[in-house]
């Protein structure tokens, strides 16, 4: 089949005017007779026409187009964050582009140039691992990069975010505090996971400093294309029960690896959180104290979102930048799990 879009000479052949007179009906109603906007609208509905913004980006350098590459569309996480910035963003008038990575710097790269190709006034990428390519490419687009749920130290424009290593060290922390002193940290093995990588350095750390003569003990689980965090949990809570069975304590990586370890604890007989602690990461609803009542860390995604989109606007608008690292916080939300 042949595409064929309906052009705004096809609206003024069948509305009988000219077409400087549609450009009028869509852009300045005001500026038309109520019969012809009548006559433009009926023409309009009638042969599905869509305006054809990319004259006015040209002339205008402005696309009002923001793309948006998120590491995963799985986590609820990154939902709330994708919301929120998508109200902001529309508050201003701006649209959102939406990709996936998968964690793959090679699959950002892509998609960056991509939406490079559409102009955008702005981009956001939940993530700070990118190829030297990309990161020189966006260096020298002179683009407003915002780099979301981390906090690296040389953005390439501005990031929003928390500290994942202090998020971990926190509950880990939260963790020794009551006495668990077998502590295993459980996590995928992507190799380009900069947020997980941080986590487990800040259980690590606090592991180091709080429990001495306990060595950490990291279990990694090899990713699989059909796998799901419950999933990964589940199989990870068996491993590290047989790898090191006097675990007292499980810090996972996400909230979706902790409700697996918890489903297939109760499956085991192990008792939460008498035999063993369990934790995760980023608060979603199934984990809150109505639901399964786990000890978690507390992101805002959505105050992310917006925030985001409260800078992306400003920027679009000239407004300069007062600091590049905002730092949204994080909350430790202790439930009966631990």
């Amino acid at each position: 089949m042949q595409k064929k879009w309906v052009t705004m000479g096809d609206v003024a052949r069948a509305a009988g005017v000219g077409k400087i007179t549609v450009s009028r009906a869509l852009s300045t109603p005001e500026k038309v007779s109520p019969a012809t906007r009548e006559k433009v609208a009926a023409a309009v509905a009638e042969l599905g026409y869509v305006r054809d913004d990319t004259a006015g980006a040209l002339s205008s350098q402005r696309s009002r187009v923001v793309g948006a590459l998120v590491s995963s569309l799985d986590q609820p996480t990154f939902a709330s964050t994708i919301r929120g910035l998508s109200e902001g963003l529309a508050e201003g008038g701006l649209q959102l582009l939406l990709g996936t990575t998968q964690y793959e710097p090679e699959t950002e790269a892509e998609l960056v140039s991509a939406l490079m190709g559409r102009r955008p006034d702005a981009l956001i990428l939940t993530s700070s691992d990118h190829t030297l390519e990309t990161r020189a490419l966006l260096t020298r687009a002179g683009l407003p990069v915002l780099e979301l749920w981390e906090l690296p130290e040389s953005p390439i424009y501005a990031a929003v975010g928390f500290s994942n290593r202090a998020a971990a060290h926190a509950v880990t922390a939260h963790l020794a505090e009551t006495g668990r002193r077998a502590i295993t940290f459980l996590t995928t093995d992507r190799p380009h996971d900069t947020r997980a990588h941080m986590r487990a350095e800040g259980y690590t750390e606090a592991l180091t400093d709080l429990v001495p003569g306990h060595a950490p003990r990291i279990l990694r689980l090899s990713p699989r294309a059909e796998a799901t965090g419950p999933e990964y949990g589940a199989e990870g809570l068996a491993q590290v029960m047989e790898r090191w069975p006097d675990t007292d304590a499980i810090v996972c990586v996400s909230d979706a690896l902790a409700i697996g370890a918890f489903c297939e604890a109760e499956r085991r007989g192990i008792a939460v959180p008498g035999r063993l602690a369990i934790t995760g990461f980023g608060d979603v609803p199934e984990v809150g104290a109505s639901a399964l009542g786990l000890t978690t860390v507390r992101i805002d995604g959505h105050a992310i979102g917006r925030k985001a989109a409260a800078l992306t606007l400003a920027a679009t608008a000239g407004e300069a930048l007062a600091e590049t690292r905002i730092d949204m916080g994080f909350t430790l939300a202790r439930r009966a799990s631990s």
